[in-house]
């Protein structure tokens, strides 16, 4: 399953490393920020809840850039 998410980052190397921290979550297949578009597009492992991985990728996307959000 995909969803896309609208984020708040800076700068496209904040949005990179959101894009990285995002991707190394459990419950997450693959991630892609995009910058311009302010979003963020999120697949999901097979039988992961996004209710609850979300929270977890927004936990890591905060140790790298502690002033980002994620709308969801």
């Amino acid at each position: 399953m995909k969803k896309t998410y609208k984020i708040e980052v800076d700068c496209a190397n904040c949005a990179a490393k959101m894009e990285e921290a995002a991707r190394k979550t459990e419950g997450v297949a693959s991630a892609v920020v995009n910058f311009m578009a302010l979003k963020m597009i999120v697949e999901f492992q097979e039988g992961a809840d996004p209710k609850k991985v979300m929270p977890l990728v927004l936990a890591n996307c905060k140790k790298v850039e502690d002033d980002c959000e994620i709308m969801f």
